[in-house]
């Protein structure tokens, strides 16, 4: 096991229960709360500052741009949820920008992973016809769909591939760098 820094082991234990809080509440609510992410988007500014000085308010800016930034766009398309919004870019305030997107990215892998097989395990289990009404939208003659019929039909809470990949990188980064 390598030796960490003492920066090591903050980021670690404050992004570590910060990923498993907001996937906890994901999972049971569908909802991300913004008294959980708005203090960790603070901290994590003043993390990077208290550690790294000016390098680190310019990273931690970046990360939440990029965080922010692409999830802001799927929200916008509706494909992401405004507290998956938040849940990126005060996790970019800690990640720092390539970090970020390299979480984005492992992210992406396990949610489309995740999404197929609980689409094929709900197929198997209660038919094709069921599992299409169950994720499909249906237009109900030119109404809007609502942000609950939205949370209802969502596959997959996305703060739980987010955390699986934050600690994957994160492992990952902190075990190819030591050796």
């Amino acid at each position: 096991m390598p030796e960490l820094t003492s920066a090591q082991v903050v980021l670690l234990l404050c992004v570590g229960l910060f990923t498993l809080a907001a996937a906890i509440c994901d999972l049971r609510y569908r909802k991300i709360p913004n008294r959980m992410t708005a203090p960790m988007c603070v901290a994590g500014i003043l993390y990077q500052v208290a550690f790294f000085q000016w390098d680190g308010l310019w990273s931690a800016l970046l990360g939440f741009g990029a965080g922010f930034g692409i999830l802001f766009v799927l929200w916008m398309i509706a494909t992401a949820g405004g507290g998956d919004v938040k849940l990126m870019a005060a996790l970019g305030t800690w990640l720092g920008w390539l970090t970020t997107l390299k979480v984005l990215f492992c992210s992406l892998i396990f949610v489309t992973t995740g999404t197929i097989g609980i689409v094929v395990i709900g197929m198997l289990s209660q038919g094709l016809r069921r599992t299409k009404e169950q994720y499909l939208t249906k237009n109900t003659k030119g109404k809007a769909e609502t942000t609950d019929q939205r949370q209802k039909r969502r596959v997959m809470a996305f703060a739980v591939p987010v955390a699986l990949a934050t600690w994957c990188i994160l492992a990952f980064q902190l075990f190819a760098t030591k050796g």
